[in-house]
């Protein structure tokens, strides 16, 4: 008992501020719609969130308006330029205010000369008479767009979860859900099911306010904690020096009380949050990001929809008559325009987890994938990937390791002089055959922001300490965790033999 009660004290002081900073954060992430106007200078952060040569995830591609007319956009908003990339015009022009508001998943021109913005908050048309982006009205509840591609005469808007298929004048809206894979077992990644729990949003608003509760409970269990110690200190230094403490004694009194109740009410809720928080980043999240377990009856992820939250994007490969969409899944393609069963590609490319940022066709049977995980060639006709950047044939790891490698690829390009662009997380912009690459003037790297709610992510995965402690930063989630459990269960068991039925 006193083992315990040490360290469930000193454990506790020399994680205060974590939690503190882990709850705010972590009650930030389940509002960023009511966030998305709010943003900060990146010259107030570490000097890793500086941009510099594109990086950052400025840049997802561009779009080729006309022989000198280029557009350039990503989670930066969108810019015009020359063929030459030299002068950059904002272009952002009817977006709400807010980085946020401005991010881009891409652009569409279409055969009518309509020009679309998938976001993350909508459909954008762009108005060339007023200059300025108009929002479309979808029928869907879910409004991030992540792709938009066009067949024919019709224009195929993709959300996380749903097709929504237009007509070349950008109406007559039809919203679909793909079919189900061949062989569809109705189960869902273990990830994403602890994502969900973690947030709350397993069970839709309701769970999402649970959590921004249980958040508040971290922070006062956490604050009075720091009051019940260094109140101790007090009423001990003022006992010696023969001072009155009943006041500073009757703050204690209260302090543990609320502590003691709240904290053994709602241990559960706290321990559920915390472990499943765990397995969200490096290095434990390689025990769950393959796993897949039933869903939860009468949760949001109990739905027939079987590409609930997990499409990415998609293109049509008119060669081959067939749409191709990437998914947290893998990636499947459908030759009979999605009347018909998901087809999955025998022979998958490597993909992160986080989701696919390239995604095009290459020649007659390659396409290329960009992603976290690099920068591939695949050829799923004969079962071959070519590590693009590398120049050399892609391995598939015989042991997993991080959903990352050596190449953080968040977009690419071949507009610029008709040279090939990649852009990479930390890198920047880089000529993938040595050349001349892509300049990035000073004036939107200081209109790059960073959103209140990316900020509260870096808190809250512990990237934002990666300036102090280096790639060890991600050892913060698990160490934390474990630290946190052990409070807990500590606590818990405190309560229980000490102070269980005492009145205070």
């Amino acid at each position: 008992m006193e083992f315990l009660k040490k360290y469930h004290k000193w454990l506790s002081i020399i994680l205060a501020f974590i939690i503190i900073l882990f709850s705010i954060s972590g009650i930030l992430l389940n509002h960023r719609k009511a966030l998305s106007n709010f943003d900060i200078s990146r010259n107030y952060l570490p000097n890793e969130y500086s941009i510099k040569n594109w990086n950052n995830a400025a840049v997802k591609s561009t779009l080729k308006l006309s022989s000198d007319s280029i557009l350039i956009y990503g989670n930066m908003g969108v810019w015009l330029t020359d063929s030459n990339f030299i002068g950059f015009t904002d272009f952002n022009n009817g977006f709400p205010q807010g980085i946020d508001n401005k991010k881009i998943s891409t652009l569409l021109l279409t055969s009518e000369q309509k020009l679309i913005a998938a976001t993350f908050f909508g459909l954008y048309e762009y108005n060339y008479k007023e200059s300025k982006w108009n929002k479309v009205l979808i029928p869907t509840s879910e409004k991030r767009i992540v792709d938009l591609i066009q067949k024919d005469n019709k224009i195929y808007i993709l959300s996380r979860s749903h097709l929504i298929i237009a007509n070349k004048n950008l109406a007559d809206f039809k919203v679909m859900e793909l079919p189900a894979p061949e062989n569809y077992d109705n189960k869902i990644g273990l990830f994403k099911t602890l994502w969900v729990i973690h947030s709350g949003e397993i069970y839709g608003s309701i769970g999402k306010f649970i959590v921004d509760i249980v958040g508040l409970i971290f922070i006062f269990l956490t604050i009075t904690g720091v009051v019940i110690f260094i109140n101790k200190k007090r009423i001990i230094k003022k006992a010696i020096n023969k001072k009155p403490f009943a006041k500073t004694k009757a703050v204690n009194i209260w302090n543990l009380k609320w502590h003691n109740k709240i904290g053994w009410t709602t241990v559960i809720l706290l321990i559920i949050t915390t472990a499943t928080g765990m397995f969200l980043r490096p290095p434990l999240i390689i025990t769950v990001a393959n796993a897949k377990v039933s869903k939860f009856p009468g949760s949001e992820l109990d739905t027939p929809n079987p590409w609930f939250d997990k499409l990415r994007r998609i293109l049509y490969d008119e060669q081959k008559e067939r749409f191709l969409v990437s998914t947290l899944d893998g990636f499947y393609y459908s030759d009979t325009n999605f009347n018909d069963s998901l087809k999955r590609f025998k022979f998958q490319p490597p993909a992160s987890i986080m989701g696919v940022n390239v995604f095009r066709k290459q020649s007659s049977d390659t396409y290329l994938v960009g992603s976290f995980e690099g920068l591939f060639e695949w050829n799923p006709s004969k079962n071959t990937v070519i590590d693009y950047i590398k120049k050399e044939p892609w391995k598939k790891p015989e042991k997993m390791g991080p959903p990352i490698g050596d190449y953080l690829v968040t977009g690419y390009t071949t507009d610029f002089k008709d040279n090939e662009i990649v852009f990479d997380y930390d890198k920047g912009a880089f000529n993938i055959n040595g050349g001349e690459s892509i300049f990035m003037p000073a004036k939107i790297a200081n209109t790059y922001r960073m959103s209140l709610w990316n900020l509260g992510l870096e808190v809250h995965t512990g990237r934002i300490f990666e300036f102090l402690l280096g790639s060890f930063y991600v050892l913060i989630i698990p160490l934390s965790g474990f630290g946190i459990l052990f409070i807990l269960i500590s606590g818990t068991w405190v309560w229980w033999k000490t102070y269980r039925g005492v009145k205070y």
